[in-house]
This record gives structure tokens, C-alpha cells and sequence, in this order.
């Protein structure tokens, strides 16, 4: 996350609001609370969290949290699994859970698929401090909070009543395949895979066989264009 180009300003009287964060990278999660997390002058309290979708949905039922920073890319299914494990949560009228995607990725599939999985906002790890709290306060009130680039996917998915298009070939894949997919496609080794994913190299190297042999390509040099092409990384 960079710098912000100013001190983060003192909230006014009473503002608070109480944060889970969700990233698999220990030190951007660190980074993050040392960032925002000083509540007496961001009203922003962070109360849990989580790296992977099981901790996630563990701590986000425990803590209750108003908001929760959701990285779309997570061990155990991604964001995606978060939000549909905690449907639920953010479907109560009293007291709604309300996510805002936090990633590197700008890609167009990644953010049509956390919205239309129920996260009120999706903005980039380019933002800054301030930016952050005053997106996560903006989410909180019930606004819907987009990176300024980012919004246009989000109209152009929902303004039209047509469905948007099918990628036959990425539809073929299982969620598992696609972060498997995602991973191999940014130059991530077999066994760096296997620790994100929490899963064997060995399984690695069956998702990596059956992603090669659905897509009709020959090795991940072939895949990683493949994915490259259609923003997948």
C-alpha cells in the first residue's frame, strides 16, 4: 500500500467503526493495521484477522465487524467464498456485515465477481491511508466505494439487462483450477502454489494437468499468455 501524501486527519467526534481484515500476506496485513488501525485518530478499529476463507468465516462470525477489508484472492475458494459463507451476515437488516474488496488485481472478472457475490465496494492496494478510511466509512454508511477505473466494469456488467458474455473456456475450470491457474500464470513455483493453497505439490501438478489438457494448451508458458490475455492476473 503507498504512503498517503498527507497525515490521516482526526475523524470526527463518535465516528468509529469496527474492521476485520482479510489478506493471505502477513506483512500487507501488518502494514494495514499500523496504517489505519490507530483509532483515536482514524475512528478505525480493527478487531480481527484472517488468511485463508475457513479463518475468515470464523472470525468474521465471532467479532461481527461493521465492515471487513476482503482481498479477492485467498486460499480455501477466494473472496468469492467468503461472501457466500456470509450471506447471512450481510442479509441482516439490524446489524449488516459489509465487505469491501481490498486487492492487487484490477481485473474485470475479479470485481464483477465479489460484487455480484454482495461486497458493497472494490478498491486497489495502490490507495492511500486516508483514502482507505474514508472508503471504509463511505461503506459503512451503505455507500458503494470503487477505485475510479474500476467502477466502469461494474456499470458496464450492470447496466445492460443481457447476460454478460461466457468464457467457455475459463467456465470449464473449477474454482480450485482458476486460483491454481492465477497463481502459475504470475510466475509463482509449484511448491510456492501449494503453501498458498494449502494443498500438495503433487495437487498442484494434477490441477495444473487438468487446466492444460480443458484449455488445449502445452505448458504454462502457453498459459500464462492465455491468462495474460483475458486479465486474469
Amino acid at each position: 500500500m503507498t504512503e498517503p501524501t498527507a497525515p490521516i486527519e482526526e475523524t470526527g467526534p463518535g465516528r468509529h467503526v469496527r474492521v476485520v481484515l482479510v489478506d493471505d500476506h502477513r506483512m500487507f496485513r501488518t502494514g494495514v493495521q499500523a496504517e489505519i488501525g490507530r483509532t483515536e485518530s482514524t475512528g478505525v478499529e480493527v478487531v480481527g484477522e484472517a488468511a485463508d476463507v475457513d479463518q475468515a468465516v470464523t472470525v468474521i462470525t465471532a467479532t461481527r465487524p461493521e465492515v471487513v477489508l476482503l482481498d479477492v484472492h485467498l486460499p480455501g475458494g477466494g473472496g468469492v467464498e467468503v461472501l457466500r459463507r456470509c450471506a447471512a451476515l450481510m442479509a441482516d437488516a439490524d446489524d449488516p456485515v459489509r465487505f469491501l474488496a481490498l486487492s492487487v488485481s484490477d481485473a474485470a472478472e475479479d470485481v464483477i465477481g465479489v460484487i455480484r457475490g454482495g461486497a458493497r465496494g472494490y478498491v486497489t492496494k495502490t490507495i492511500t491511508g486516508m483514502d482507505l478510511v474514508d472508503s471504509i466509512f463511505r461503506v459503512q454508511e451503505g455507500d458503494a466505494v470503487f477505485s475510479p477505473r474500476l467502477a466502469g466494469f461494474v456499470l458496464d456488467a450492470f447496466a445492460s439487462t443481457d447476460a454478460p458474455p461466457v468464457d467457455e473456456d475459463l467456465d470449464r475450470l473449477t474454482q480450485r483450477e482458476r486460483e491454481v491457474l492465477r497463481l502459475i500464470a504470475r510466475g509463482y513455483a509449484y511448491k510456492e502454489i501449494a503453501k498458498q493453497l494449502f494443498i500438495s505439490v503433487k495437487t498442484v501438478e494434477s490441477h495444473v494437468s487438468a487446466v492444460l489438457r480443458k484449455l488445449q494448451l502445452s505448458n504454462r508458458h502457453e498459459l500464462t499468455r492465455w491468462a495474460t490475455a483475458r486479465r486474469l492476473v
